[in-house]
């Protein structure tokens, strides 16, 4: 019987772009917060330091682009900057402090003017440190999976003697 040539190299191409996929999964994970109200819907996302903010209305679910938005944590207002995307951002040292933390979406637009409540889950803080590193790991393990994968291939390729 004889074995296709390619056959070989495309199993062990599955096999390591699926480590790759199951290796980066968890890696670049946000904590998502969100908070709603009679008028508005505010959804966050939290990377490190970073706070990613998108307020819609509840009726259509249209963005809010042109609102005032605060948030208050850990007994400090922050005050939003408007992104070009539609969206609000924070950035504070106060996010990537350990435990959980209650949030409120302060939204002014126009007439209306309300407060959001939520909740920042614990342990986000471990994560920020590590994704530096996160990158330099999942070229270790890929590495390492191709040397392996390269070894046994060879091995599998070897010819065998005559069998007395």
């Amino acid at each position: 019987m004889r074995r296709t040539p390619g056959r070989g190299w495309f199993a062990a191409g599955a096999l390591l772009a699926l480590c790759c996929l199951f290796a980066r999964a968890d890696a670049g994970a946000a904590t998502r917060v969100e908070a709603r109200s009679a008028d508005f819907v505010a959804v966050a996302l939290v990377d490190a330091d970073r706070m990613t903010i998108h307020v819609s209305r509840t009726i259509d679910n249209a963005p809010v682009r042109d609102a005032e938005v605060a948030v208050l944590l850990r007994g400090s207002s922050h005050p939003a900057t408007a992104e070009a995307d539609g969206g609000y951002s924070i950035v504070t040292r106060d996010l990537s402090a350990p435990g959980p933390a209650a949030v409120v979406f302060d939204v002014k637009s126009g007439p209306v003017h309300e407060q959001l409540k939520g909740t920042l889950p614990a342990g986000r803080a471990e994560r920020g440190p590590e994704t530096s590193s996160n990158a330099r790991q999942l070229g270790w393990w890929v590495l390492n999976f191709a040397v392996c994968i390269g070894f046994l291939m060879l091995m599998s390729r070897r010819r065998k003697g005559p069998r007395d």
